[in-house]
């Protein structure tokens, strides 16, 4: 009987690259606070954000995933058409089929393996996750993950909790084989009875109500008990982000840089203290310019920590991204 033969892949993998996109449009809390009942100094002290991006018609999805990705490949010195496989995270890909994976890697000129994964906050890291087991399995050799979001267009700005977090962007990295460990075991999970805190208002098959004096119709939009998120946000992400240090073998001591995903400040501040975290290592706090861009928000960090210096390539940084499900997922990584 003829027996199955199985391909092998990498030892081992790492991030060979990263790119980033920010929109041209800026938004300041100021122009925020002619929406909603508020202030500057309530944004930045409720969130730490002081602005955030928002895509302009022509900052499309796809176009600010073929920008951060073309950055990406370029700094990992990859062709798009070796790529075995790109996969794409995000939740305001305005289509539940076919993928923008699709569109994304024939822009790049790769057929590879191409599919969106709707992981919210988390999505990025659910990607580097794959994309790893996929070159270590043999099923591709460059992987190319983006994170993208034009949360703009899922944004209430008349709902004073959540009008001034979303911001838009583009964010990616190359993984490939690598001669040692650059990219840790993940530790990830999903709390769907957490389900209804991060959601729609209504589903994309409702025909949304017409607004107030005969506005035309709005929605869905993104809505969120910003308490509930908070707190689980804020103690159990503490637990998953110890558990990736354990995983790795590695301590909060040996890190060159924290980069957790850029829900709110106060959250990022509760992390570094359960962590313990060293003075000395570098924190990512991107969300003071450029808000919360979900998926986005880790790679854009990382690609502006490198760029200024504040991370050093060839560190290791422990990455946790976290949101809609609500899911979650940490691992540590070797900077490109």
């Amino acid at each position: 009987m003829a027996t199955i033969r199985e391909k092998q892949g990498a030892a081992h993998t790492r991030i060979m690259g990263v790119g980033g996109y920010a929109p041209s449009r800026v938004v300041t809390n100021d122009e925020v606070i002619t929406w909603i009942d508020s202030s500057d100094e309530w944004i930045r002290t409720r969130s730490g954000i002081q602005t955030r991006r928002w895509a302009t018609p022509e900052e499309t999805v796809l176009e600010m995933s073929v920008q951060a990705a073309g950055k990406a490949l370029a700094a990992a010195g990859v062709h798009g058409d070796q790529l075995g496989a790109v996969i794409v995270s995000t939740v305001s890909h305005m289509h539940q089929t076919p993928a923008l994976a699709c569109l994304v890697a024939d822009r790049l000129g790769t057929n590879g393996a191409a599919y969106d994964i709707s992981a919210g906050c988390a999505g990025f890291c659910y990607g580097v996750a794959q994309a790893s087991d996929m070159v270590k399995a043999g099923s591709a050799e460059y992987v190319l993950v983006v994170g993208v979001e034009r949360l703009s267009d899922l944004t209430d700005i008349h709902d004073r909790g959540t009008a001034f977090i979303f911001g838009d962007g583009a964010g990616a990295v190359v993984i490939g084989p690598s001669d040692t460990p650059g990219i840790g075991p993940v530790v990830w999970g999903s709390e769907g009875d957490k389900y209804g805190t991060i959601t729609q208002t209504f589903p994309w098959n409702e025909v949304p109500e017409p607004g107030p004096d005969g506005e035309p119709a709005r929605g869905p939009f993104l809505q969120m008990e910003g308490q509930a998120v908070f707190r689980w946000a804020s103690y159990q992400m503490a637990e998953v982000s110890l558990k990736a240090l354990a995983e790795a073998g590695v301590t909060a001591g040996d890190l060159d840089a924290f980069i957790p995903h850029q829900a709110n400040m106060r959250i990022t501040d509760r992390l570094v203290k359960v962590l313990g975290l060293p003075e000395h290592v570098p924190v990512a706090r991107t969300i003071a310019e450029f808000g919360n861009n979900s998926a986005a928000t880790i790679p854009l960090a990382m690609e502006r920590m490198l760029q200024d210096g504040s991370a050093p390539h060839g560190g290791l940084a422990l990455l946790i991204g976290f949101g809609a499900g609500l899911v979650y997922a940490a691992q540590v990584v070797t900077l490109p």
